[in-house]
């Protein structure tokens, strides 16, 4: 992860989600990414986020007796100090002060204060489970959503960008429930109190100037919010182009050091880090502003409530715990008002980030299991067959969404051949033939449009992806590992496997001893994306992988494709020998791995130009005769 960068600085500090903003007054940094600037999510989100409240009725019930108590112990204070002033008028050594004024004092206010805290406290105990619980289950959801979308969408849409989005999907739940239930509905409560209080003990004058107090100050706060939005989405946008980039660079640390580039991804990532700077430093000038006004506000209002008292005190019409009690309620009123700002923009901004993550989840599934899609059968014998198949990889809109798909080149031209069950299938052509489409679309990464791919008579399309991607392995060309160990990463091919197992794959692959002779020998880390191993090792845990699955079918493209002479012969005789009984798709460039396949075909621009056995193709001496010629006579070079 890149570091943090640049954070506002100002009166106001950082909140954190979930915590009160009274004890810690913050410009939070910017939430979620903005490269589009939808309309402000609202009333839809929330009704989205209910249903996961609604499953703790109980907690989210006392957490409002607790607001509500902690507000009337709130309001109540500065009613005991009217009282404790009023009564304070004794004469001086009378016996009753050493009464009231220890006694009340310490133990009256001192209780309150007490009680305020705990409700407080015992409010957000109450209400963590139920937060976190539906940060969980939506997090959750959304994870498994992304799984199940298609391979399109992961191929268009930025990793970096798209966990920045889910990552703070999550903070913004915990910030929302936070601030509506906290804060929001806090303070409603605490104004009604003191409105109610005002206007009963006093004329109706101060309930008044409370009130317009209250509405000027919240207009002119919700007006110049408004008008930083625009800001803060463009510092949104610098941070996660700049997150983005950063990502992506130390995923592809050694390209990076291939080509010596390391200044060029700085001066790429710093680009972005100056928009931000840029951005954040008009945010901060804005935000003097907003806090200017909001105290000018706050100041005319206290000034026309003391006013008022202070008149009141004058005519003999209140005492001097009236004019206390008035200047404590308004201090008590204008100190969460003093946080408005920051609490409305954080509400905006967690939905926000919440309708991103929620958007992220509406995502349709490209591919989807029909409806009454039943279990792949008929897997002691699956004969695999291409019926006719014509495939273009589409393209979208670039938001990975499958709308507005349009035909790009065509990929599969009537592709049709039959792998019979038992027997081993190979492809061989040039580079951009078609033949590792063909595995991506026996997994049913994609959906064909025209033709047919059946497995034991099924078409795969009326079968449960899950039971269709069960029954088959693969030995990909490019093997990508889990930052995990040796033993996580093999074992991966079957979790549940017993590391007798895992060691068993592992000598078919012939990698055993290699990770034995390693100091921490199962437990080896691998690195990100299996950096640590060499090419050729990565491959042979692939291999390990895919043997401990055992699936009924097999899929191998170029499986040996980095390993050397000695290793490629020993592996391939041993894929030879478990692929005896298995139904097996080989795809490859080296023509030597495949000359015992049952049949080869010959592909060219996705097409099958020739398909026969190795010594049928020599015969016909046209391509295959082409390229056998040409690879022996380079392999005698």
């Amino acid at each position: 992860m890149p570091p943090q960068v640049g954070h506002h600085t100002g009166r106001q500090k950082r909140a954190r989600p979930g915590t009160n903003p009274m004890r810690q007054h913050g410009e939070i940094t910017p939430g979620a990414s903005a490269a589009t600037a939808p309309a402000p999510p609202g009333r839809a989100t929330l009704q989205r986020l209910l249903p996961y409240l609604r499953q703790y009725p109980g907690r989210v019930a006392a957490a409002m007796a607790f607001i509500v108590g902690a507000k009337l112990a709130n309001v109540g204070v500065p009613m005991l100090l009217k009282t404790l002033v009023d009564a304070m008028a004794i004469g001086p050594g009378a016996p009753a002060a050493l009464l009231v004024v220890p006694v009340g004092l310490l133990l009256a206010y001192g209780g309150l204060r007490l009680c305020t805290s705990l409700c407080t406290e015992l409010r957000e105990l109450v209400l963590a489970k139920a937060t976190q619980g539906a940060a969980r289950s939506i997090a959750l959801q959304t994870f498994e959503h992304l799984h199940a979308l298609g391979l399109r969408f992961h191929l268009e849409r930025q990793t970096g960008g798209m966990t920045r989005d889910i990552e703070r999907g999550v903070r913004g739940i915990e910030s929302l429930i936070s601030y509506l239930l906290f804060n929001v509905a806090a303070t409603l409560v605490e104004m009604l109190l003191v409105l109610s209080v005002l206007a009963t003990r006093f004329d109706a004058w101060f309930a008044w100037i409370t009130l317009a107090a209250l509405a000027l100050y919240i207009g002119f706060t919700v007006l110049v919010t408004e008008w930083r939005s625009r800001l803060r989405r463009e510092a949104n946008e610098a941070d996660s182009a700049a997150h983005t980039r950063a990502v992506d660079s130390l995923l592809n640390y050694e390209t990076v050091k291939y080509f010596n580039n390391e200044g060029f991804e700085a001066r790429r990532y710093d680009e972005s880090l100056e928009r931000l700077r840029r951005a954040r430093l008009r945010s901060q000038t804005t935000l003097s502003l907003l806090n200017s006004g909001q105290q000018l506000i706050i100041a005319a209002g206290l000034v026309a409530m003391l006013w008022r008292a202070t008149q009141g005190v004058v005519d003999g019409r209140m005492g001097l715990g009236d004019l206390v009690m008035v200047n404590a309620f308004m201090i008590q009123l204008y100190i969460p008002l003093n946080f408005l700002g920051v609490i409305y923009r954080e509400i905006k901004q967690s939905l926000t980030d919440l309708d991103k993550m929620f958007r992220l989840m509406d995502q349709q599934r490209e591919v989807a299991d029909a409806a009454g899609a039943a279990p792949l059968g008929g897997l002691d014998s699956p004969t695999v067959r291409f019926e006719d198949v014509h495939f273009a990889y589409e393209t979208g809109d670039g938001n990975g969404n499958g709308s507005g798909l349009e035909p790009g080149r065509p990929v599969l031209q009537g592709i049709g051949f039959e792998i019979p069950a038992g027997k081993t299938v190979a492809v061989v052509g040039p580079s951009g033939a078609g033949k590792s489409t063909l595995a991506r679309l026996l997994f049913r990464f994609y959906d064909i449009r025209q033709g047919r791919i059946t497995i034991a008579g099924q078409d795969i399309r009326s079968v449960t992806q899950s039971s269709l991607r069960q029954a088959i392995g693969i030995v990909p060309q490019d093997s990508v590992l889990f930052n995990d160990t040796v033993a996580y990463n093999i074992a991966y091919g079957r979790p549940g496997a017993t590391q007798e197992q895992v060691e068993a794959a592992a000598r078919s692959a012939r990698i055993h001893d290699f990770i034995a002779a390693a100091p921490k020998g199962y437990g080896t880390l691998v690195g990100e994306r299996g950096l640590k191993l060499s090419g050729g090792e990565k491959q042979r845990v692939a291999i390990a992988r895919t043997l401990l699955k055992n699936p009924p079918i097999l899929i191998f493209d170029e499986a040996t494709s980095a390993l050397d002479s000695a290793n490629e012969r020993a592996i391939q005789a041993q894929l030879q020998s478990i692929a005896q009984h298995k139904t097996t798709l080989v795809i490859a460039h080296r023509l030597s791995t495949v000359v015992d396949a049952h049949q080869i075909l010959v592909m060219d621009s996705g097409r099958i130009i020739e398909r026969g056995t190795h010594a049928q193709l020599l015969a016909l001496q046209g391509r295959y005769a082409s390229m056998w010629a040409l690879q022996q006579s380079a392999g005698a070079a």
